[in-house]
């Protein structure tokens, strides 16, 4: 299980505003930009100043992110907007909006630091797996249990944490939460190159029947 699932749903919320987009003139290529400067420029103000207070601007940013970048799947796909640069953009424009929003967190958590920057690492891992996966044959990996939204939820309920509650409660926990955030993206990388193999053997078993 993984929030991706929930997608179809958040899509359909969108749907009008989508075409009131595209009537617009507005292109996929030009939300995946705006959702890239919004993470980057709120990663360097939170790095810059990081004020507990300042990460409750965290999950509504990731919130926002979140719908730029349904929003943009959606004009490609649905609008004939599809390109090998948006493609590339959309890609580069997820790990580095990662790498922006979570750095901060270890000048936030610095006893926590070692696992903070293993999670970057490993959630770069996860992507680059799922984009790997097309180069054998198979789909884009989105398999869980710690994709990109799933990410996304624990750093935003950690800002908000961050911001309401002081740091100093519960920081027994939040090495055990980080420890098991990596265990889950450890397993999310193994998920996602099972389930690239089975999709190209099941791609060779129906071609062969």
């Amino acid at each position: 299980m993984t929030i991706y699932d929930l997608k179809p749903k958040f899509q359909s919320l969108l749907r009008p505003l989508v075409v009131r987009l595209y009537d617009a003139g507005v292109t996929a290529n030009q939300i995946t930009l705006a959702a890239l400067c919004l993470s980057v420029l709120t990663g360097i103000v939170l790095f810059l100043f990081p004020v507990p207070l300042l990460f409750l601007l965290l999950p509504v940013v990731l919130f926002i992110r979140m719908a730029l970048n349904a929003i943009d799947g959606m004009l490609a796909r649905e609008h004939n907007q599809k390109s090998r640069f948006g493609a590339i953009l959309n890609e580069l424009g997820d790990v580095i909006s990662d790498t922006a929003l979570y750095f901060p967190f270890v000048l936030l958590f610095p006893a926590c630091s070692g696992w903070i920057l293993l999670i970057l690492f490993l959630s770069l891992l996860t992507e680059f797996i799922g984009v790997l996966a097309q180069t054998i044959g198979a789909s884009r990996r989105y398999d869980g249990p710690a994709g990109k939204s799933d990410r996304a939820f624990v750093f935003g309920a950690l800002g908000l944490w961050a911001a309401v509650f002081p740091l100093s409660l519960l920081s027994a926990v939040f090495p055990v939460l980080f420890a098991i955030l990596s265990a889950l993206l450890f397993y999310t990388c193994y998920n996602r190159i099972r389930r690239a193999l089975q999709e190209c053997a099941q791609q060779n078993a129906s071609q062969k029947d």
